[in-house]
């Protein structure tokens, strides 16, 4: 049983250095920083949609706005 927790663990210092190097391969060398900036702003952005999306439920809707034309 102990080895099927192992076979599950989190990669090793080899294992990192492996997928930066087909990164740096497939991606090469000016595209990585930029590919990778991007990749970030997109975690943040959802990160911050899912935060918002779970304040928005909590919130009750005020009738009276909606129906009060705007001028």
């Amino acid at each position: 049983m102990s080895t099927q927790l192992l076979a599950f663990a989190m990669p090793g210092l080899p294992e990192m250095m492996i997928v930066l190097f087909v990164a740096l391969l497939l991606f090469g060398g000016a595209r990585l920083p930029s590919l990778m900036r991007n990749m970030g702003r997109s975690i943040n952005e959802f990160k911050s949609g899912m935060s918002d999306q779970g304040d928005s439920d909590d919130v009750p809707q005020d009738s009276d706005s909606k129906s009060k034309p705007v001028v």
